[in-house]
Order: structure tokens, then sequence, then C-alpha cells
């Protein structure tokens, strides 16, 4: 956090000076969108009616209009929650574990990764109500008092889902809010009018005592200690949905790790993806410098590896079990109707990280941003393949089968994208996108930060 210092003289006014300077640039950066900025929201707006108004048509016609059949329940819409959990799951979890760590590149990331977490929870939340299909009747998920004397059934990792979710939100809100009190007050400095107005609201009577900064430097610790065993924890039981059942492939103990790890990979490619073209759009490249993006493709490199390993040990584990139903799926996966998905996967997830093992390609962000784009198709594809070639090909051949997205299922997962890249871009316009705070703290004669 912001320590104050005792200057004076020439250094004092050169502090000052840079002070003054991080916060112009940053709150810039909230004022005049510019035209890319206007095209940019308006396809994001228009994906996501475009979603909204296929899952209404599919409430109206029923699930029938969706590509799910025996024997392959889940497809997409399972498929897309996973994928924006561990989205959302990586943000807090850079944010949080780099803090402990006092990692001084995460205040290049920090923020949007927080932001992004917030976004993404609420992206994933919609896809268990569209796959339910009569969206209506949610509230059996939810452990309530009726007249009816119904109960949930808490032994189902589905309803583990429900708590775990709503609990990883709300943390995350948290922390997402009050690491942004000081930087609402620097805001208010520079907004009239009903900005102003909510700005001040926001931050909470921040005034930069020395007993506030105490204060708001312990709650900041706790929270980041907080949320990162529960990060863990909460990803750890999405995993569950798949490694609580008896389905080949999915009856491992390998997951929880597995899928946090991936939730990592994942969600630091997708910091990659939103910073390197704001960074430009918004003038922040003094702030978001080659140097982050080498360490924190560092991290990247190092839970590609880890993924890396996770797949080579189900495999494994699937040939030296001597179980003819762990080895059918996994020889499915690899020959069969979705074989071509699976190698891509491999080539994105595995094969395309070890080029990272060369700095100079740590060091471009033309590469990096291109690499991110493919591990997101990559860790999409993985979370796909896992749900449709267990589901098809489980104990009796009789009843195997595959599945085929349709139409509404893809254009709901466009519009789930649209959710996402709408709500992030209002952001960048209504709340500092860098924590302004922890840059003046690093950046104290060090102009270059």
């Amino acid at each position: 956090m912001e320590k104050r210092k005792n200057v004076t003289g020439e250094e004092g006014m050169k502090t000052q000076a840079f002070y003054g300077q991080v916060e112009l640039d940053v709150i810039r950066a909230m004022k005049r969108p510019g035209v890319f900025y206007w095209i940019a929201l308006g396809a994001s707006i228009l994906a996501f009616g475009g979603g909204m108004t296929l899952w209404g048509y599919q409430v109206l016609k029923g699930m029938g209009v969706a590509g799910i059949t025996h024997p392959v329940g889940w497809g997409v819409y399972i498929t897309n929650f996973v994928f924006w959990v561990g989205i959302a799951h990586s943000g807090t979890l850079i944010s949080a574990v780099l803090f402990l760590f006092r990692a001084r590149f995460r205040s290049a990331f920090n923020r949007i990764a927080e932001a992004m977490t917030v976004i993404a929870v609420m992206t994933a939340g919609l896809f268990p109500l569209i796959h339910l299909g009569r969206v209506w009747r949610f509230y059996y998920l939810l452990p309530y008092p009726n007249q009816r004397m119904l109960w949930v059934n808490f032994r189902s990792p589905l309803i583990w889902d429900v708590f775990a979710v709503s609990t990883y939100l709300t943390v995350s809100v948290i922390f997402f809010y009050v690491g942004m009190v000081p930087d609402f007050a620097a805001a208010r400095r520079h907004f009239t009018g009903i900005r102003r107005r909510i700005y001040s609201i926001l931050s909470l009577g921040w005034e930069g005592t020395t007993d506030q900064w105490r204060h708001y430097s312990r709650l900041y610790m706790f929270l980041a200690a907080f949320a990162t065993p529960l990060v863990v924890s909460v990803h750890s039981v999405v995993s569950w949905d798949f490694a609580m059942s008896i389905v080949p492939g999915w009856h491992s103990t390998i997951f929880a790790p597995y899928f946090v790890a991936g939730a990592i990979f994942s969600g630091t490619a997708m910091v990659i993806t939103l910073t390197i073209p704001m960074r430009k759009v918004l003038k922040l490249e003094k702030y978001i410098t080659v140097d982050h993006y080498e360490k924190i493709a560092g991290v990247l490199l190092v839970t590609a590896l880890i993924v890396s390993f996770s797949y080579i040990v189900e495999i494994l584990m699937a040939a030296y079990s001597g179980n003819i139903f762990e080895k059918t799926v996994f020889y499915y996966r690899m020959t069969g109707d979705y074989k071509y998905f699976f190698w891509l996967m491999m080539f994105c997830n595995v094969v395309m990280p070890l080029t990272l093992f060369n700095r100079k390609l740590r060091r471009n962000i033309k590469y990096l941003f291109v690499f991110s784009l493919f591990v997101n198709i990559g860790m999409w594809l993985e979370r796909f393949i896992i749900i449709v070639t267990s589901l098809g090909r489980e104990y009796i051949p009789y009843s195997w089968g595959t599945y085929t997205p349709s139409l509404i299922e893809i254009g709901i997962t466009v519009g789930s994208f649209g959710m996402f890249f709408t709500f992030f871009l209002i952001f960048s316009k209504v709340l500092p996108m860098l924590s302004i705070s922890e840059i003046k703290e690093q950046g104290v004669g060090n102009e270059t930060i």
C-alpha cells in the first residue's frame, strides 16, 4: 500500500509531481471514450443481446432446440460454466497470492484481474440457469425453509457449487472494492457533478491519514490471506462435479489440483489478452511495461507445465490401471470423433507454452497476445473434451453416442463473451484500471515504474 514519506526540497517536489502524474494518467483513461471503444462496446452489446435473445427462444421452445441428447447430458453450457469459473478463480488468486509474496509487478495487473474475476463469476453463474431449462425453478438449488418441507441434497456436488460460487463472488467483490477505496478518493478530485458525488460516497470518507492507512493495510492483508485458500477450495469443488462420479475419465483424485492449475493458467492468459490492447488504447504503456509481461509470462509457463504434467499423469494412470473403461475413454479422446479438438488442445496447452522458455518471446508483446488467445481456445477445448468424451463413451456400448452443439448453444456461448466484454469495457471507463496507490508506492524515485 502507499506509504507517506517525509521528503523535503527538490526530492519532495519530484515525489509530489510523480504522484500527480500517476493520478492524471490513470484518471485520463476513464475519460473521453474513443471511436475504437464505442465500436468494441457496440459489438459486445450486440453479441450479448443476441445471446440473451437465443436464451429466451430456448426458454419458450424448450431444451430440445439445444444439441443435448442422451448419453451426453452435459454439453457446451457446462463447458462454458467451468471455463468462466476458471477465468474467475484465477483473477483474485493472481492478485492475492502476488500481494502475499510481495511481487511488485502485480500493480500492473491486480485491478484488471480482480475486475475480470467479478465479471467472469457473473457470467459463469448464468450457465447453470441456462442448462436448467426451466429457469423459473432455480430456487430448488437454494436451501431455504418452505411449506412443502423440501430440502436440497447436500451430498450433491452441484449444491456445493451454489455455496462455493456464491461465497467466492461475495469475497471477490469485497476484495475488489476495498482495494479501490483510496483510488476513489483520488478520482473524486478529478471529476465534477454526479460522478464526483458517487466517488465521494464510495471512498467512505477516505483522507489518507496514518490511522486509515494502518487499518486499511491490515484489512487488505487479511482479505488477501482469506481469498487465497478460498480460491483453491472453490475450484476444487468445481472439479468434484466430475471427480465424485464414477464416469470413466472423471473419477480421479488428480482433478482438484489439475483444475486449480488450469484455472490459473487460463486466467493468466485472459489477463494478458485484456491488458495488451488496453494499455495501447488507453496509453498506459508506462505503467504496464515489457518487464511486467515477462514476469507474468513466467507465471503462465509454470502453470502450463503443471497442466501438461496433469495430462501425462491422466493418460498414464488410465494405461496402467488395467481398467478397460478408462483406457477406452482416453483412446477415444485421442482417436475418436473429437480427436482434432484433443490434439489442438494439446498443441495450445502443452506445445506452445514451451516457447516461453525463450526470453525474447516472453518479452514480445505481439507474440504474448497471440499466445494468450491460443491458451484461451485450448482451455475451453479441454473442458469440452473432458465432458463430452467421457459421457459419450461410458460403460455400455449400446448407449454410446456423440454430441454436436446446436446453433442456439453456439449463439449463447458467443453471447457470454459479449456479456463479459461489455461489462469489462464499462468497468474501464467507470473505475480506475490500475491501482493508483500501489503505483505511487512503487514508483517514488523511479518514474519508469
